[in-house]
């Protein structure tokens, strides 16, 4: 019997100097209903899938107060509680009104009540990794940022981290606090984030690609996805995780599912060895298919 798929190939990362994961973690979003919206269809397989996660040695579990909302939260407690060994980094600033709705609220007092209620669903006294899920563009950032550090100071939350910022934003956001993690969209097809991923590397702080597996029609046969995909034994999202992984030492991916197998698959690609050419070779391809710049 093969031995089972471990986070642990991955490699590992100190979130914010001390806060040891392995780099390869998993987003619990869609282990919620359709639209991130409501209970997920079958809850057995979701607790199932953050029972594997722990199995599988996953050791960064990504979610949001959002997603459900609340749902996700409220299922890695009953999964996972006391989370012995694992970091379940949360996020907080954006409200739901419907499935696929996301409104970002930014007042200091219904930031403070995000994480006051994030404490309470994930029965913790201090969350080990709290991310401003999007800076809210109605409110002065700087009041953002300062009732970020304020909970800090006051021992709420341990790490701090932005989401879907630009480098200007981690800047104006590091006056306040030490940014910790960056989560923005990244993957081998969507490479928009380039810069704030290198300064990230240069700063050591963590980056979260969301949607990290997205490889869109390089998979197609023929194609160097497809080619290095078959000499390897792999899938092309496989492959195109791996090639995730290898990108940066910053990289903290976090690909999401809500089924054991599936989860199974995703980790198995910490295991898989990309070399330098096909790592070339994938950015070559990656970067001539979206065009210009």
């Amino acid at each position: 019997m093969p031995d089972a798929p471990s986070a642990h190939a991955s490699g590992h990362l100190r979130i914010g100097g001390d806060l040891d994961v392995h780099r390869l973690g998993f987003g619990a979003m869609r282990i919620t209903g359709p639209g991130i919206w409501g209970a997920p269809a079958d809850k057995a397989a979701a607790l199932a899938t953050l029972r594997a996660a722990r199995d599988f040695n996953v050791t960064l579990i990504d979610t949001a107060d959002s997603y459900g909302p609340f749902v996700s939260e409220d299922l890695i407690a009953e999964a996972l509680y006391p989370y012995e060994g694992q970091v379940i980094a949360t996020k907080g600033g954006l409200t739901r009104h419907g499935p696929n709705i996301w409104k970002p609220v930014g007042r200091p007092e219904y930031l403070r009540q995000c994480v006051l209620m994030s404490l309470r669903r994930l029965k913790v006294e201090r969350i080990d990794l709290w991310q401003l899920h999007r800076i809210d563009p109605a409110v002065p950032r700087d009041e953002q940022f300062g009732v970020m550090a304020a909970m800090q100071k006051e021992g709420l939350i341990r790490h701090l981290g932005l989401s879907e910022v630009k480098v200007e934003e981690i800047e104006a956001a590091s006056k306040h606090f030490t940014v910790a993690t960056v989560q923005n969209e990244y993957n081998l097809i969507t490479r928009k984030s380039e810069a704030v991923l290198d300064h990230c590397a240069r700063q050591n702080i963590g980056f979260i690609p969301w949607y990290p597996l997205a490889a869109g029609n390089l998979a197609k046969p023929g194609s160097s996805l497809s080619t290095i995909a078959g000499r390897l034994g792999a899938t092309p999202s496989q492959v195109a995780l791996a090639w995730v992984l290898k990108r940066a030492p910053v990289m903290l991916p976090i690909p999401g599912t809500s089924k054991p197998d599936h989860l199974a698959e995703n980790v198995a690609a910490a295991a898989l060895t990309l070399l330098d050419a096909d790592f070339a070779a994938l950015d070559e391809q990656a970067r001539a298919a979206a065009g210009p710049a």
